[in-house]
């Protein structure tokens, strides 16, 4: 089967297209012959290298989440799951490929109605926008800052949080036009990528980071929270905890968010709930563009480029 490896760390050139064996799937996985392969942000960063101390090597196959049909199952799994559409979570790695095998607990049937690019836009995203909102104790009558707003899991949180009766939604992006489409979905401030002219949000949801952290902790009001879901800039300055400790007397709160400290059973209730509001068009699945598998690295130099709003879906 075609699967793409990351032969050599950086750019999106050391991605290559390779001939691998289809896996057979194990006790307690389900093979999944592939409709739709989400194409995150977190493969981006793992690609650049940004994340090579964690064991990353080249020849790694990048791709977290696909959606398709499933076509064996190992040992223990129901035999029923054989020729149901599923979106399946294939770990930190795996998923650009014609036949992913997953866990039969990282698999949920989608609803009639839902697209596989769909489920593979929302799948992971969503559930990161949920449980980061929750994390940063957001309740309805707040101010929310989405930062990074144009991306997949941005979009999802956008949305969660107007549709829980934030006061305001605030939200950085890169243009006028980005910006007219989020409003769309529920933004009602919209700032350029530096969060010009905003201050004072009771919540700041991050999927960016980097050198601009600081700045952005300073737009929080008293006893604001700032979580960080993401990591696509890079990782913030080592001191940028001081912006805090000068602003001591307002209380401020820092956190980080990663879906791994989040029950896989907690997550597939709230997935299950997201695709079914999805199926009935009661939340947007933002889908970029699909692009053929062999073209994984150009979708790879589409988001170092900035042109994605949504999410690239790959296609076998």
């Amino acid at each position: 089967m075609k699967a793409i490896e990351i032969r050599t760390f950086g750019s999106p050139d050391g991605m290559a297209v390779a001939d691998i064996r289809i896996p057979s799937p194990a006790a307690g996985q389900v093979l999944v012959t592939t409709e739709a392969i989400g194409v995150g942000g977190v493969d981006a960063v793992i690609r650049r290298g940004t994340l090579g101390s964690y064991g990353f090597r080249e020849g790694h196959i990048p791709g977290s989440e696909v959606a398709g049909v499933v076509t064996a199952v190992g040992a223990g799994v129901d035999r029923s799951w054989v020729g149901r559409r599923v979106w399946a979570f294939t770990g930190v790695g795996g998923g650009y490929v014609e036949h992913a095998v997953a866990a039969v607990e990282q698999i949920l049937a989608l609803p009639e109605h839902l697209s596989p690019a769909a489920a593979v836009t929302l799948g992971s995203s969503g559930v990161v926008a949920h449980f980061g909102l929750a994390h940063a104790r957001f309740a309805a009558g707040e101010s929310v800052l989405v930062r990074g707003a144009g991306g997949s899991i941005g979009i999802s949180a956008v949305q969660l949080a107007a549709r829980a009766g934030a006061a305001a939604v605030a939200v950085t992006t890169s243009s006028p036009e980005r910006g007219d489409r989020l409003r769309a979905l529920g933004a009602t401030q919209v700032l350029d990528r530096a969060g010009t002219g905003g201050a004072d949000y009771d919540v700041i949801i991050d999927i960016v980071a980097g050198a601009a952290v600081p700045s952005f902790l300073g737009k929080l009001a008293p006893n604001g929270r700032m979580v960080v879901a993401g990591i696509v800039a890079g990782y913030p300055p080592a001191d940028f905890g001081m912006t805090m400790m000068t602003a001591f007397q307002k209380s401020l709160s820092f956190a980080t968010f990663s879906a791994d400290t989040i029950d896989h059973t907690a997550q597939r209730a709230i997935r299950a709930e997201q695709f079914a509001a999805a199926a009935r068009g009661e939340l947007d699945a933002v889908v970029h563009e699909l692009l053929p598998l062999e073209q994984a690295a150009l979708a790879h130099r589409k988001m170092d480029a900035g042109e994605v709003f949504g999410r690239i879906v790959l296609t076998p």
